[in-house]
């Protein structure tokens, strides 16, 4: 049964929209795995001699045992953010004789092949073979490199928990990075010393090896907790449980005086408001507003100028880069029967425009206080807003004919790459790159006012020829409406 469900996967994702038109962010993805192996490998390789020839009196392997309280948050931490539970389309085998417990052994063992527990391997066994080499017990090295993967499963398995638990809450990572934070701010206080705690304990076991057992135990609890969770949810009705929830409604008449856009642009601001991950988006408008008092206080970046714009088109931008990379996959779910209808798809993506347009306008009167620390702040952030508009919010736009997967509405936005392609990762270059880039010339041979005056009337001309702009991104769309409904038909 286990050969049937690899074959399974290994044709749904060959298969897949995703793969056929994503290759080169599939080489690309390819390359970083190889970087990191050979990073991890070299941190394997010359960590013993480092460490000998930095501190001699001391024992290298003592000095990596003190220092894997670190190593430990950092990885939990990553894999919070990058790490999800390998999942598979299980909802036509429920319907077959199959036993859940087989299922479940799948999908909980098939996450201990994660990229994620296979690359920490690849500086523990160098760095245990150099061991062995220089002399040290080769039992007790065996035992450490053991214990090391043992340490890894487990923090594998208590993500899927942590992440099981969070995922019902709005701005799910905050309770993670304030435990986080926590911890390690106790540890550098010297208030707990976790690194002497857990580097004794590591010893410990290392040197008697029947101790080893007591983290195999835990690495037994914890999948045996994530058995019992997921095992709650395999029923094929559990997504039709009735919710006690009171029935609210809105007409949002006031969006009427938008004219042709206005029933699309009320269909957008329900999707904001009902569910889960857009509306995740709008809490993390409160961090990009605060996103200049990293740099604005700080004496280092006073003289960054150049900076400032990346800030101030991040500020007055944050809603419509996270709205917009993502149109029209928000409205994946039914984009068939939004495509079935007499509408036009003009009008469709003005109602878009409008949004961003709208987010941006509001953005900058929010970011206004920043005048405090110069007009100059006030003035970039004005330019950025015009830049916006007229700029970035059409370079949006055109990047999202070319999206192809869909999104769950109900998932949290924070660090969610659900939806993500190629596109969202080389779209970042144009939104936040260039604009640097053409303030900075201008800045550097006739001053200020030149770099300001150049992102302004580049915002004035897209807003000036926004009509034919918008022919040209309409045209785009329908080119790509049907492999859009195709791509938005699959699951993965």
């Amino acid at each position: 049964m286990i050969k049937h469900f690899i074959n399974f996967e290994w044709k749904q994702f060959f298969r897949s929209s995703y793969w056929q038109k994503s290759i080169a962010l599939n080489i690309l993805m390819a390359f970083l795995a190889v970087y990191f192996m050979l990073v991890f490998l070299a941190l394997g390789i010359s960590i013993y001699p480092l460490l000998k020839k930095q501190f001699p009196e001391s024992d290298p392997l003592l000095m990596v045992n003190s220092f894997l309280f670190y190593w430990f948050l950092g990885d939990l931490l990553m894999r919070f953010f990058l790490q999800k539970l390998p999942v598979m389309n299980i909802k036509p085998l429920l319907i077959l004789p199959l036993k859940r417990n087989i299922i479940l052994n799948y999908v909980l063992g098939r996450s201990a092949l994660s990229f994620f527990n296979f690359l920490p391997l690849f500086a523990i066994i160098p760095f245990g073979v150099i061991l062995i080499f220089e002399d040290y017990n080769t039992t007790t090295t065996i035992v450490w490199m053991v214990l090391m993967y043992v340490f890894t499963l487990i923090i594998n398995f208590l993500n899927f928990i942590i992440e099981a638990k969070s995922a019902e809450t709005e701005l799910s990572f905050l309770p993670l990075i304030l435990i986080a934070s926590l911890l390690f701010a106790v540890n550098y206080f010297e208030l707990i010393e976790f690194t002497t705690l857990l580097g004794n304990a590591i010893n410990v076991i290392v040197e008697n090896p029947i101790y080893l057992s007591i983290p195999i135990a835990i690495l037994a609890l914890v999948y045996y907790f994530n058995y019992t969770m997921l095992k709650t949810k395999l029923y094929v009705d559990g997504s039709l449980k009735a919710k006690a929830d009171v029935a609210t409604t809105t007409d949002l008449a006031w969006t009427r005086r938008f004219g042709d856009i206005a029933p699309f642009l009320q269909l957008d601001l329900k999707l904001l408001w009902r569910n889960k991950r857009p509306r995740s988006s709008i809490f993390i408008l409160v961090i990009g507003l605060l996103y200049g008092l990293f740099f604005y206080p700080n004496p280092m970046y006073k003289d960054w100028i150049p900076m400032f714009v990346f800030v101030g088109i991040f500020v007055t931008g944050i809603f419509m880069i996270n709205f917009g990379q993502f149109i029209p996959a928000w409205d994946s779910g039914y984009y068939k029967l939004l495509m079935s209808q007499n509408i036009k798809y003009k009008e469709y993506l003005n109602s878009k425009f409008s949004l961003m347009l709208i987010s941006a306008i509001i953005m900058f009167v929010l970011s206004i206080p920043y005048v405090y620390f110069g007009w100059k702040i006030l003035t970039i952030h004005f330019a950025a807003m015009i830049y916006n508009i007229g700029i970035n919010s059409h370079v949006l736009l055109l990047g999202g004919s070319f999206n192809r997967k869909k999104i769950d509405l109900t998932q949290r936005a924070a660090f969610n790459y659900q939806g993500t392609g190629a596109v969202q990762w080389l779209i970042g270059f144009p939104l936040l790159l260039i604009p640097i880039l053409l303030f900075y010339v201008p800045y550097k041979f006739l001053g200020f006012e030149a770099g300001i005056a150049t992102l302004i009337i580049l915002g004035i001309i897209g807003i000036v020829f926004h009509q034919k702009i918008m022919n040209f991104i309409t045209k785009k769309y329908l080119n790509s409406k049907y492999k859009m409904i195709s791509a938005f038909d699959q699951s993965n």
